[in-house]
């Protein structure tokens, strides 16, 4: 028989209008019984619900994260139980046998045998952050797609400034663009030359050509709503990032010590920060952690046989800004251990698989500096760089000569 780890607990089906909760006691002699409730999603009867189990010294819930209606219900219960958010994967019931009560009724009977995987929680302060940081990065796409979409209307209208010009919404280019599209005529020579930096390396002529196109009425009224739409866009950013920097104060020790990782600069260690939190005793280990991210292959084995495997879907936040990060440690020239290790990687494995290992490295070492509270280190890896990747000492004789052509996989007779 399944151990028992908690005789009274509580499993809760959700919904976006109303949930169903079953109070699952176990007896001595291991006989559970069940009671079950329906309750609204609105306040009150949350409130209801969470008096409920206090009357039935249920401390121990399980629900599963259902869309983000399990998100309020979790805001209330969270300072009187220990309320454990899982995947529904994890208590999904069998197809064809199935009830919102008898889905309540089997998420109860299968937690209290501990059967059930938490997901991670952090704590309030951490996910404010996190969802801000969330926002903001939704914002930073939606403005990445207006600049696409304005650079596909000077494109179709022939305006082609990005080829003279490196930045198409910069100040210089800016400035000429909006006084294109404030014109009904061509513009002229002596309009362009005042909004000019010193410092260009195009001539003023050179550029006229190039903004000399066939821009429709149409597609001058779709890029000044671009235009509209990418300064509101920049503003929303704004504030948002003026309401997070409340939030990261109480955390600025945890954000200096991310920083000193090569490649991570100032908003990506806090968005790192807002995904895996500053506690790192909730994860097992490193690996246990890079898994959680999305950074280590899947498990699939079968009579004895390893088959192929991709890393996860997990980490869709923070497996692509540590790939940033990443591409950044392999460039930064005061380490140069990452650097040698993607390239020592890339020509076993490819440009994926080594920026990705680059990425797991990175998550390992913020977790080891974390959990120790210690900067990251130069000099344990300038001794690997040089251990590892830089022989110059060596000689060159025949013997280490034909070391080199067998590892490189060749037959030396």
């Amino acid at each position: 028989m399944l151990k028992i780890y908690y005789p009274i607990c509580c499993g809760i089906d959700v919904h976006k209008k109303m949930l169903v909760a079953t109070i699952a006691s176990t007896n001595e002699q291991k006989v559970t019984t069940y009671q079950t409730k329906q309750f609204s999603t609105f306040t009150k009867d949350i409130k209801r619900l969470k008096q409920w189990l206090i009357d039935n010294k249920c401390k121990d819930v399980c629900m599963e994260s259902t869309g983000k209606y399990w998100i309020p219900i979790f805001n209330i219960l969270e300072d009187s139980c220990n309320v454990t958010i899982t995947h529904p994967k994890y208590v999904k019931a069998i197809t064809g046998k199935k009830t919102d009560t008898k889905d309540s009724v089997w998420i109860a009977d299968i937690f209290k045998h501990g059967l059930v995987e938490g997901s991670f929680m952090p704590p309030l302060a951490i996910r404010q952050l996190r969802d801000l940081m969330r926002y903001r990065f939704k914002l930073v796409n939606c403005k990445s797609s207006e600049k696409n979409r304005f650079q596909n209307s000077l494109t179709v209208s022939n305006i082609m400034i990005s080829n003279i010009l490196t930045d198409t919404f910069g100040k210089t280019s800016k400035s000429i663009l909006e006084l294109i599209l404030s014109k009904e005529d061509n513009v002229t020579l002596e309009e362009i030359t005042p909004l000019l930096r010193k410092n260009l390396k195009s001539t003023p002529q050179e550029i006229l050509d190039s903004v000399e196109g066939n821009l429709t009425h149409e597609q001058n009224s779709k890029m000044k709503v671009c235009l509209n739409h990418y300064d509101n866009i920049l503003e929303c950013i704004n504030q948002i990032e003026q309401a997070i920097l409340p939030l990261i104060e109480p955390f600025q020790n945890e954000i200096n010590l991310i920083l000193t990782v090569p490649g991570v600069k100032n908003i990506s260690a806090v968005a790192i920060l807002s995904e895996i939190g500053s506690d790192m005793s909730v994860f097992k280990d490193a690996e246990h952690l890079c898994s959680w991210a999305g950074l280590t292959p899947q498990c699939n084995e079968s009579a004895g046989k390893k088959k192929s495997v991709h890393i996860s879907r997990a980490g869709i936040y923070l497996k692509p800004l540590l790939i940033q990060c990443a591409n950044n440690a392999i460039r930064d020239k005061n380490c140069e251990y990452f650097k040698l290790r993607y390239e020592a990687i890339k020509k076993r494995r490819g440009h994926k698989r080594a920026i990705i290992a680059i990425a797991r490295m990175l998550l390992t070492c913020i977790y080891n500096m974390l959990s120790k509270n210690e900067p990251f280190n130069h000099e344990i890896y300038e001794q690997l760089t040089n251990t590892n990747f830089k022989s110059k000492n060596t000689k060159l004789n025949i013997n280490n000569a034909i070391k080199f052509l067998e590892a490189q996989g060749y037959k030396v007779n």
